[in-house]
């Protein structure tokens, strides 16, 4: 039987950055629904994203983009039916912060009134004055910086950024001037996505503030999958995602089960029955 971790404390955003002074590893697990969250929360995860990738795992889109805030604000409100232990961040989606930093102050308190405890966001240098802004009302945010899904147009697709050097966007200068600005914008932490590990490395060494890699190697401070990636319900085949489980052939055989005993008439039986 699995240790369950029922009797631990609340995670709270200050727990971040003494973990990073610690050297204790984060850990991140993006799910979408009570049920999920229930049970990564007794597995004992630091940390919950509902992440805007509902839009590929769930509603089957070919990226982040066509995802709304009420939509996320719905999937917000069904992970915090679970009343986690874990940090619950909500996701802000395209468009619902890029116009302005009042507006991201405004769809921030969208999730946050829904049962976020913190909101991400997407962006280095150019979002500075929005992250600003949303901690000014005592909004946590994370930062996320690196491959970053809602440029997927201007970057041609999921592609490693920070291989090459300079400033412009997906520059290895840049990233790094990007991580700063997020540190120094007043976020809680950082998820840095699809770059090489030695830049991920040197982010996390020169920022104060905890990185969440995902496709950015081990030094990082903590780590971020997809719930669906960790138990291989997912036909992907991302590098970056490891399958701790064969979920996916153990639903097609549960279920190819159930037509047999359906349709043998076999199911359901005596003890799954009222008289």
């Amino acid at each position: 039987m699995p240790t369950l971790h029922n009797d631990r404390k609340k995670v709270q955003v200050p727990d971040l950055a003494l973990w990073k002074a610690e050297g204790r590893r984060i850990t991140m697990i993006t799910a979408y629904d009570v049920t999920f969250a229930r049970l990564v929360d007794e597995a004992g995860i630091d940390m919950i994203l509902v992440g805007d990738s509902v839009g590929m795992v769930v509603q089957g889109t070919n990226n982040t983009i066509p995802v709304d805030l009420d939509e996320m604000a719905y999937h917000v409100r069904c992970v915090a039916r679970a009343h986690t232990k874990a940090l619950v961040i909500g996701d802000l989606p395209f468009g619902s912060y890029q116009v302005s930093p009042q507006q991201g102050v405004e769809s921030s308190v969208v999730l946050m009134k829904n049962g976020a405890q913190c909101i991400k966001l997407e962006g280095g240098v150019h979002m500075a004055e929005t992250i600003a802004a949303i901690t000014r009302v005592d909004i946590p945010v994370v930062g996320h910086i690196g491959l970053t899904p809602q440029s997927v147009h201007r970057m041609g697709g999921f592609r490693v950024q920070g291989r090459t050097e300079g400033f412009e966007a997906g520059g290895r200068e840049r990233i790094l001037e990007d991580a700063h600005a997020v540190a120094q914008s007043g976020a809680c932490a950082i998820v840095i996505e699809g770059v090489p590990m030695e830049l991920a490395q040197e982010i996390t060494q020169k920022v104060s503030i905890p990185t969440i890699g995902i496709g950015a190697g081990i030094y990082c401070d903590g780590q971020v999958l997809v719930l669906h990636d960790v138990l291989g319900l997912c036909d992907s085949k991302y590098r970056f995602a490891k399958h701790y489980a064969d979920m996916r052939t153990s639903t097609i055989d549960a279920t190819q089960a159930f037509i047999a005993d359906v349709q043998s008439g076999s199911f359901p039986d005596e003890d799954h029955s009222f008289h």
